[in-house]
């Protein structure tokens, strides 16, 4: 039998175990009964509304004490324009990986870098990498473009009709670029390419954005310019939609490699053996024989991109500093690649096309993610390419780490010792090699 059919038999009969297939019938229906109460006040931060808010949800005082305690209710009026129905705040731990030594264009000097986290090992083992990159000199960080796409679709009866649109807006960018500059003060059209599949036509609008991710910017000033397609084109859409899907937000998409989707970035670091040795307790041809086979291991899954773990300390760094968590899925796209120089040292690079970062605007400046920024130097305007630049590095550390963890098999013994002490007191660290200038991110304190 063919596996798949013994895994489904095995789990129907497991939801049959205690019903049967008539009761799992009811239980999926639809139910017409009169529903719970609606949250009241959507955009409304007043106590009132919040202790509404709190009665639906039955929630005892515990939870209320710890999801709305006395700092989060100071600081409610920041989040106005960042959350509806608030209730209160998470708290997530916060760890410094450091000091990182960057050598950008943007970015120069050594970087204490919060990450927040519920991951152990993470910040560990980002931290292991900083500090073996800034024992080498630094790393070079490179923006090399920037860019916020915006794609909206319109629908035609036919190619004719599709042939005549494409020609017009083709004679209208420039009164495009106008609309959009009525829309903002710091976005700005810069390119146009029109894409037809049958009697669909794409329109790719690209824009920079300033310090900012420019989500919301570029689509406020699409909107604009397809309300003035539809009042001033000849050729009258059926219908039109501000995004069809072609611009890559909050994706991973193979043609973030041939276009930019925020700023496109890339940083690289050449370690001497000897550091490499020190750092990683491992030797250079060993980090490039993993880098191979986890390379091949990519392709054969068909991964977009070849890399270890660029979400990991894009998602920490993105919560502390306010960023928008949900662009770690385009922005966690890249190649990470690894070489002997002629001189057998250690060379390894990072590329992320398609990182959605900004210092203004979105979540940077609530209290706790502007201090976060504010520690590395980074919060206002000015600073995006900067943090872009800081993020490469970032993904740098982390790869360079965990591809020691996994040539010397620190990668589970890091997880049991700083994940699993937690729920087993009796379990403590088993010794490793660890360098006097390093801390092995198997290797974590006792304290």
């Amino acid at each position: 039998m063919p596996a798949g059919y013994e895994r489904a038999r095995s789990f129907l009969e497991g939801l049959l175990h205690e019903r049967s297939l008539a009761e799992m019938n009811l239980q999926l229906e639809p139910k017409r009964r009169r529903s719970s109460p609606k949250l009241p006040g959507l955009f409304c931060l007043g106590m009132n509304s919040l202790e509404q808010r709190w009665e639906l949800t039955q929630a005892g005082r515990e939870q209320r004490e710890t999801l709305a305690d006395t700092k989060s209710m100071e600081h409610k009026d920041y989040y106005r324009h960042n959350i509806e129905n608030f209730i209160g705040t998470v708290k997530l731990p916060v760890g410094l990986a450091g000091p990182l030594r960057v050598n950008g264009i943007f970015a120069q000097g050594e970087y204490y870098v919060p990450l927040a986290t519920t991951e152990a090992a993470l910040v560990a083992s980002y931290h292991r990498g900083a500090q073996l990159i800034t024992d080498a000199g630094g790393c070079t960080a490179m923006l090399l473009n920037e860019g916020v796409s915006r794609a909206p679709g319109f629908v035609f009866d036919n190619l004719r009709q599709v042939g005549l649109f494409v020609a017009w807006t083709l004679t209208e960018f420039e009164t495009f670029q106008h609309v959009a500059k009525s829309t903002t003060t710091h976005g700005k059209l810069a390119d146009m390419k029109p894409v037809v599949e049958g009697n669909h036509v794409y329109l790719v609008f690209e824009f920079t954005t300033g310090d900012a991710a420019g989500q919301n910017m570029v689509t406020i000033a699409t909107e604009a310019i397809c309300e003035h397609i539809k009042i001033n084109s000849p050729i009258k859409p059926d219908c039109c939609f501000v995004e069809a899907n072609l611009s890559g937000d909050k994706k991973a998409t193979a043609q973030s490699f041939a276009h930019v989707r925020g700023k496109k970035v890339t940083s690289e670091v050449v370690l001497p053996a000897d550091l490499v040795e020190q750092g990683l307790n491992t030797a250079p041809q060993r980090i490039v024989d993993y880098w191979r086979i986890s390379t091949i291991g990519s392709v054969l899954s068909s991964a977009i991109g070849v890399q270890g773990h660029y979400a990991n300390g894009l998602a920490a760094l993105f919560l502390a500093c306010g960023q928008d968590t949900a662009c770690v899925a385009e922005s966690a796209v890249g190649v990470t690649r690894a070489e002997l120089t002629r001189q057998g040292d250690l060379y390894v690079s990072v590329t992320l096309p398609s990182l959605m970062v900004g210092t203004v605007g979105g979540g940077t400046s609530l209290p706790s993610q502007k201090s976060c920024l504010e520690i590395m130097g980074l919060y206002g305007p000015g600073k995006a390419a900067a943090l872009a630049e800081v993020c490469a590095s970032v993904c740098l550390a982390g790869e360079l780490s965990i591809a020691g963890a996994l040539c010397t098999g620190d990668f589970t013994r890091a997880h049991r010792c700083l994940a699993r002490r937690r729920k087993n007191p009796r379990l403590r660290p088993q010794p490793v090699r660890e360098a006097a200038s390093y801390s092995s991110a198997a290797s974590p304190s006792t304290e």
